[in-house]
């Protein structure tokens, strides 16, 4: 049987990007384990497609329901094949919502990343109607604020995530009113 897949927020020239489904459990239990994002975002503890669906429907899918967002699949439009993960989340520590992005390391470097933000940007504005997105940023991850600052964020100084979030302060970057 065949998957209904949800409708995407964002199709671009290389990239579809839609709500992440229990069905990409075995991705994401890759991509959450990958070294970068296990240095730059952190250990999420999951280790097995069980932990992987509960991450699922515990986080994204929750926010889904609750905030009308939240962190999407993002697949090569030609193949299908899900590279990576970007999104706007919606921390209690924060007013605004936070743009949030992870690849897989054999997919950085091309533009993706790029790409996928400015679709999420461009929903959050046209779609949900969002004046302010904010974005927090491990201070050693040079990659990800040049790729902030080349999106239009700027920095906002630097602030404490509560756990289970972010262990040491974060890089603030903001885009917006």
């Amino acid at each position: 049987m065949k998957i209904q897949e949800p409708e995407p927020i964002g199709i671009t020239e290389r990239l579809i990007i839609r709500p992440l489904i229990p069905e990409d459990a075995g991705f994401v239990l890759r991509l959450l384990n990958t070294p970068t994002y296990l240095e730059f975002i952190g250990d999420k503890g999951v280790r097995d497609p069980a932990q992987a669906v509960a991450y699922l429907q515990d986080g994204p899918m929750r926010s889904y329901r609750e905030h009308g967002h939240g962190i999407c699949r993002v697949a090569l439009r030609d193949s299908g094949l899900p590279i990576g993960m970007c999104g706007l989340l919606k921390r209690d520590c924060f007013q605004e919502p936070d743009l949030g992005y992870a690849f897989l390391p054999e997919h950085t470097g091309q533009g993706y990343a790029l790409e996928a933000c400015r679709a999420v940007l461009a929903h959050g504005e046209r779609v949900l109607g969002l004046p302010t997105v904010i974005a927090i940023v491990n201070p050693g991850n040079l990659r990800s604020i040049a790729l902030l600052e080349r999106l239009g964020f700027t920095g906002a100084g630097r602030v404490t995530v509560p756990p289970p979030h972010a262990p040491e302060p974060v890089a603030l970057y903001r885009r917006g009113r």
